[in-house]
């Protein structure tokens, strides 16, 4: 039996716990959204919503 602890952390897109994922600036971004956000063409309804969330992570860089 391994003594690894699994950490979860909070994704900035989709607010969920997840374990696996990228780390841009100091945000987490989960890679259920990451794969979302590569396979979404900016003609999709979703895009908006990812260009939205960039941003904040973007502006929480800024003051950070």
């Amino acid at each position: 039996m391994s003594n690894q602890t699994i950490t979860k952390k909070v994704c900035n897109v989709c607010h969920q716990e997840k374990v696996k994922g990228i780390t841009v600036y100091t945000a987490f971004i989960c890679s259920d959204c990451e794969q979302d956000m590569i396979h979404t063409e900016p003609g999709d309804e979703k895009y908006q919503y990812y260009v939205e969330k960039l941003k904040v992570i973007n502006q929480l860089n800024q003051f950070s």
